[in-house]
């Protein structure tokens, strides 16, 4: 009874041996910066914009939007479209839902029923004309102009072509659809 219980100690002392290795081995991940789209709100976009100005992206979004969270686990952790979107703009989550208060061009914008399921922001009913769907990109250019709305959810590659025609101005020129066609191969 003894031995089994000493080989028992020994086996146990092993795997706690084996253990304490790995655990002493293990780093937790650490985030390196430009692996994440640097998020902001609304207003540090705005304020950091008039001292710097940079064109800005805002992603409306629901917590309860499927295609939403796909976008975020997807699209938005794609490492060209980080970098894209690190480099060019200035980069806003907006929750078409939420209660925060906004101050934008002499009007406030807030929720009017912030305990109804469902109730609109101001500004995200603003923003996308009152076609409230979900996920939609705003662009907006350095004086705060709306640029596009782009409704629906983009892969990376989709996105990046949206994302080049805003910096490139192209917009000024020629209408997304007829750009995507100078992009096409034999066209």
């Amino acid at each position: 009874m003894k031995s089994g219980l000493i080989k028992y100690s020994w086996l146990i002392l092993f795997l706690l041996a084996i253990s304490s290795i790995g655990l002493l081995s293990f780093k937790p991940a650490i985030k390196k910066p430009g692996f994440a789209v640097n998020w902001m709100s609304f207003d540090d976009a705005v304020r950091l914009s008039k001292a710097h100005p940079k064109k800005i992206f805002i992603d409306v979004y629901t917590q309860w939007c499927g295609w939403c969270k796909r976008m975020d686990a997807t699209t938005y952790t794609d490492k060209d479209i980080i970098q894209y979107l690190n480099d060019n703009f200035y980069a806003v989550r907006l929750d078409a839902e939420t209660q925060d208060t906004f101050h934008f061009d002499n009007h406030k914008f807030y929720n009017a029923h912030p305990d109804q399921r469902g109730s609109t922001n101001e500004l995200a009913y603003s923003l996308l004309n009152g076609q409230m769907g979900y996920p939609t990109t705003v662009y907006l250019d350095e004086k705060f102009n709306r640029v596009l709305i782009a409704p629906n959810y983009y892969p990376a590659s989709d996105l990046k072509q949206i994302l080049t025609f805003i910096v490139q101005e192209k917009y000024k020129t020629e209408s997304f659809e007829d750009y995507k066609k100078s992009l096409t191969p034999g066209n």
